[in-house]
C-alpha cells in the first residue's frame, strides 16, 4: 500500500455543496477584510516611518573635538553703539580673553544708535563664561544702557531632524527691553551634550542647554555701575543620544501574521455565534407554528 502524504494534511478541505452561503456571513467577511485592510496599512506605516529612540549615558560623545565647543551668538542692543559693544571670554583652564574679535560682525542698529552682534567662537569644556560688556571700549561710558534682545543662542551643530523636540536655542526671542537700562543681567546655563544618530549610523553632536537668569545692579570698586550681560555655563555629565530606528521586518511579517490570523478566528467566532442563534430562533418559531 503506497504512502499517501495527505494524510498530513491539517487543512482539510470541505466540498462547496456542503456550505451553506449567508447574508449574514457575507457581512462579517466583508467587515472583517476591510479591518484586516485598515490594520495591514497602519502596520505598513509604521513599518516604514523611522522612530527615535532616545537614551542617557554619562560619558564625552564628541572626544574628537579637542575639548573645545563652538557657539553661535546673535544680540541686539538697540541703546548702545557698536564702538563700546564687546565680547569678553574667561574659563577655569586660566583663558582670559576681552574684547573677542574673531569670527564676529557687528551691525549699527537705529541710525547707529544701538548694534546687533553676532559671533561665532570656541569654548573649552569646563565652567566659564562669555558676557557682551563694554570692557573693551577706549573710554567706558556714563551710563551704558544694556537692554537687548537676544535672536540665537546655541552650542555645537544645528540638528535639523523635526522628531527631535530639545532646548537647542533655549534663549531664542528672549527680551529685556523693559528691563533696568543699568542692570546687568546674569544667564546660567546648564549645557547638555546630545548625540544623533541615523540610520546610516552616522553620528552629529550637539548641545541643549537650559537656562535661569537674573537681573541686578552691579558696583564696580570705584562706585561706578558697569553693568554687562553674563552667560555663565557648566556643563552636564550626563549625555543625551537620539537614534534613528525603523522595526524589524520579522516583527512587521509577525505582526500581519497576527492581524490576519486574529481577525478571522474572531471573524469565524462571531459568524458562528450569529449562524447558530438565527437557526435556534427558527426552530423557535416553528416550534410556535406547529
Amino acid at each position: 500500500m503506497a504512502f499517501d502524504v495527505r494524510r498530513f494534511d491539517i487543512y482539510r478541505k470541505v466540498p462547496k455543496d456542503l456550505t451553506q452561503p449567508t447574508y449574514t456571513g457575507a457581512f462579517i467577511s466583508i467587515c472583517c477584510c476591510l479591518f484586516i485592510l485598515f490594520l495591514f496599512l497602519s502596520e505598513l506605516t509604521g513599518f516604514i516611518a523611522t522612530e527615535i529612540v532616545n537614551e542617557l549615558y554619562v560619558d564625552d560623545p564628541d572626544k574628537d573635538s579637542g575639548g573645545k565647543i563652538e557657539v553661535n551668538l546673535n544680540i541686539s542692543l538697540p541703546n548702545l553703539h557698536c564702538d563700546l559693544v564687546g565680547l569678553d571670554i574667561q574659563d577655569e583652564m586660566g583663558r582670559h580673553e576681552v574684547g573677542h574679535i574673531d569670527n564676529s560682525m557687528k551691525i549699527p542698529l537705529n541710525n547707529d544708535y544701538g548694534c546687533r552682534f553676532e559671533g561665532k567662537f570656541s569654548i573649552n569644556k569646563v565652567p566659564g563664561n562669555f558676557h557682551v560688556s563694554t570692557h573693551s571700549a577706549t573710554a567706558q561710558p556714563q551710563n551704558p544702557d544694556m537692554t537687548h534682545i537676544i535672536h540665537k543662542l546655541t552650542f555645537g551643530d544645528k540638528l535639523k531632524v523635526d522628531n527631535v523636540q530639545g532646548a537647542f536655542n533655549a534663549l531664542a526671542g528672549a527680551d529685556r527691553l523693559a528691563s533696568n537700562p543699568l542692570a546687568s543681567h546674569d544667564y546660567i546655563l546648564k549645557i547638555v551634550p546630545t548625540v544623533y544618530e541615523d540610520m546610516g549610523g552616522k553620528q552629529r553632536f550637539s548641545y541643549q542647554y537650559t537656562v535661569a537668569n537674573k537681573e541686578y545692579v552691579a558696583y564696580s570698586h570705584t562706585g561706578r555701575i558697569i553693568p554687562a550681560i553674563w552667560f555663565r555655563y557648566d556643563l552636564s555629565p550626563i549625555t543625551v543620544k537620539y537614534t534613528e530606528r525603523r522595526q524589524p521586518l520579522y516583527r512587521f511579517i509577525t505582526t500581519v501574521c497576527a492581524i490576519i490570523g486574529g481577525t478571522f478566528t474572531v471573524a469565524g467566532i462571531i459568524d458562528s455565534c450569529v449562524f447558530t442563534a438565527s437557526e435556534a430562533w427558527k426552530k423557535i418559531q416553528l416550534g410556535k407554528m406547529s
